[in-house]
């Protein structure tokens, strides 16, 4: 359930799977709404699964029911207890808490076992002993139905024993499996008797080497569903077709066969822009060393955008403005960071940073005096209360905030000869620059108005431009990582060679400074660096200064 309260609760959209449930609840097939959220644990969760957490979890809140969150850990060869930790902080981190213990559909093996033995005795299963390319060979295609396998006639007693041979691990990965007797024939390509265990002898984060066969997602699915009292079993719309599968071996299953046992209903998985969702391209990311690792800022996964400084309020928002639907569509990555950045316009508390700093010298200021200013927390928000600021003959300002010859009369930045006010302190002015070798600014010279601090000129002059700056003494040195979109194009996961068109300019590393405040900035807490953008302290950053820019103020993607 959600951390949210009750007296927080907004009106939900209408979508079609709430209709579903208000038409259960109305006719009395449930009582209870029961949700599940099941993952399986060979990766890190993205921000795909954010949107089916928020679904599955929203749901059992609204309705007053419960929701599982249950490990989907039937192929031990991928998973590891890395993922299952991770998976955990993942959903906490967003807010929820599931029903009771965490669940692991490794719980139910023997009631798996049971099940299969139950389909056998009806001659509904039988043990296959044709290759991968037979199979294949046997499967038939799109146009051509598929052929009965030569095993397909075992006896049910001969199945059987084949079957406890299975268990006890008589028989080499790949020699044999057990397979559905459905309906080779069938238009849907999954109902060709699809393979429901498989042999495999992998040492098992939960249940040791207990087990030599495993069942598949399939077969254990709707199983874990039925037994844990699931109504609705919600997923993406690849399984859509699955759906058949899943009806089928609940209504051959005996104990299962019931006018209120689950049912699975499909929605749109998310796509998002400039980034990828597959765990297979993620993985190939992680391994060949083109990102940091899973929590990678660039990457879409909960750890890396928690890292990044999303929030979990920000991913909610995100869940509910995209909706859910029958529909698969590109999501723009600018419905993301609007959530984001209306989020943390509310809550961010604003400081200043000078990203690529150059010196400012104030020439008619004394020496060796430091001001102590005042400047708000948020200015629209008083009871953040003020923050203190400082002043001197020395500052750092933005490199890009001064130019030696004001363009055009729009301009409003530093220049020689042409006034600018620094952010909640002093008016000044531009008097000469120095330079080094290569013609590069390395020292601004400037004068200031000591009567305009907090209030324009006195003889009415207009001064129209701001700017931010860190005052030089008292500034900290840190480290700014200005993150960007992990690809170039929008739609990366069509390209041939998705790695080929990864952006180089994702990540820029500069040295700057801040306002000295920020020396007990905690890490993923959000900051408004004034002008530059959104940045929160990295997590892995120990005592050092480092600053991730979780996104700038605007969008400038879409320009």
């Amino acid at each position: 359930m959600s951390k949210q309260g009750k007296s927080e609760a907004v009106e939900r959209p209408v979508n079609f799977i709430r209709n579903i449930i208000n038409d259960d609840l109305a006719n009395h097939k449930h009582t209870e709404v029961c949700t599940r959220f099941p993952p399986e644990p060979n990766g890190y969760l993205h921000i795909g699964h954010a949107k089916s957490i928020c679904l599955n979890f929203g749901l059992a809140e609204d309705y007053n029911g419960r929701c599982n969150l249950r490990f989907d850990d039937t192929n031990p060869a991928k998973e590891s207890l890395e993922y299952v930790e991770s998976i955990k902080r993942d959903v906490a981190w967003l807010g929820f808490h599931w029903a009771g213990e965490p669940k692991y559909s490794s719980n139910y093996f023997d009631q798996f076992y049971d099940c299969a033995v139950e389909l056998i005795q009806k001659g509904l299963a039988y043990v296959c002993f044709l290759n991968a390319e037979e199979t294949r060979e046997y499967r038939g295609s799109l146009k051509e139905p598929g052929k009965n396998s030569p095993y397909r006639d075992t006896s049910p007693e001969e199945n059987l024993a084949l079957f406890e041979k299975m268990k006890n691990g008589e028989f080499k990965e790949g020699e044999c499996v057990l397979r559905a007797k459905i309906d080779m024939a069938s238009s849907f390509m999954c109902m060709r008797d699809p393979t429901l265990y498989r042999v495999r002898f992998e040492h098992h984060h939960q249940t040791g080497d207990k087990w030599c066969i495993y069942p598949m997602y399939d077969f254990a699915h709707c199983i874990s569903d039925a037994i844990e009292g699931v109504t609705h079993s919600l997923c993406t719309l690849e399984f859509q077709d699955n759906r058949r599968i899943y009806d089928w071996l609940l209504e051959h299953l005996d104990a299962f066969n019931k006018p209120d046992r689950p049912h699975q209903y499909e929605f749109s998985r998310l796509n998002l822009e400039y980034t990828v969702m597959s765990k297979r391209m993620l993985h190939k990311l992680v391994n060949d060393g083109l990102v940091e690792g899973w929590d990678d800022p660039r990457m879409p996964t909960i750890s890396g955008m928690r890292r990044r400084g999303y929030t979990p309020a920000a991913l909610r928002d995100f869940a509910e403005r995209i909706g859910i639907s029958k529909v698969d569509s590109m999501t723009e990555m600018g419905i993301l960071e609007a959530s984001i950045r209306d989020d943390l316009n509310r809550v961010a508390p604003r400081s200043m940073a000078v990203i690529d700093p150059i010196k400012v010298i104030i020439e008619n200021y004394p020496q060796g005096q430091v001001e102590t200013l005042q400047a708000p927390v948020h200015p629209q928000n008083e009871a953040m209360g003020k923050r203190e600021i400082h002043f001197s003959r020395e500052l750092y300002i933005d490199r890009a905030d001064f130019m030696e010859v004001a363009p055009n009369g729009k301009y409003q930045r530093l220049a020689l000869d042409k006034e600018v006010r620094l952010r909640n302190a002093y008016v000044i002015k531009g008097v000469r620059v120095e330079t080094d070798e290569n013609g590069d600014y390395t020292t601004i010279y400037c004068t200031y108005d000591p009567e305009t601090l907090g209030k324009n000129p006195a003889d009415g002059r207009k001064v129209k431009g701001v700017i931010h700056f860190v005052e030089a003494t008292q500034a900290l040195p840190a480290e700014f990582r200005i993150y960007d979109r992990l690809f170039t194009v929008p739609n990366p996961a069509k390209e041939a060679d998705f790695e080929s068109v990864l952006n180089p300019d994702s990540l820029v590393v500069k040295q700057g400074f801040v306002e000295p405040g920020l020396l007990t900035a905690e890490a993923e807490k959000a900051y408004q660096f004034e002008r530059e953008g959104y940045f929160c302290r990295d997590n892995r950053s120990g005592d050092a200064l480092i600053f991730n820019r979780t996104v700038a103020l605007r969008d400038t993607w879409s320009q």
